[in-house]
């Protein structure tokens, strides 16, 4: 048995980066002796916090990762969308009392940078089982 569930919401725009962080997320929480045990894929970043809130209301989710690529384009839509989804991913877990961890890279960054970026998702689950762990003691 897993020692925690971990749901993933993963964003559909930039699909090769985030596929690529969803496969190391994967890689470690099984290297964690925990599991991802649903995938929720949405279009985008912005429209990640209503899956979230859905994973969070399931008891057998013992915490989210969120991951995401938002790539500079030319207008400051990037700045918005990564203000927007951090800020709704912060009042999730505070709301729902569980981890959501932040594996969204960007924004300001071109496509090579969130190439060199893929490790969001490994950094996702580590901060998620880090917060499980913690809260666990307290």
């Amino acid at each position: 048995m897993a020692k925690y569930n971990i749901g993933a919401v993963v964003a559909e725009f930039n699909y090769d980066i985030t596929q690529m962080m969803l496969g190391l997320a994967k890689e470690e929480a099984k290297s964690r002796d925990c599991e991802i045990t649903q995938v929720v894929t949405v279009p985008g970043v912005f429209d990640m916090a209503l899956a979230i809130k859905k994973l969070l209301e399931k008891d057998e989710i013992d915490a989210v990762i969120t991951l995401g690529a938002v790539i500079e384009g030319a207008t400051d839509h990037d700045q918005i969308v990564a203000q927007h989804a951090s800020r709704k991913i912060a009042d999730l877990s505070l709301e729902y009392e569980k981890p959501v961890a932040l594996g969204i890279s960007g924004p300001g960054m071109t496509r090579l940078d969130a190439h060199k970026r893929v490790d969001y998702g490994k950094r996702a689950v580590e901060a998620a089982i880090k917060m499980c762990d913690r809260l666990n003691e307290i």
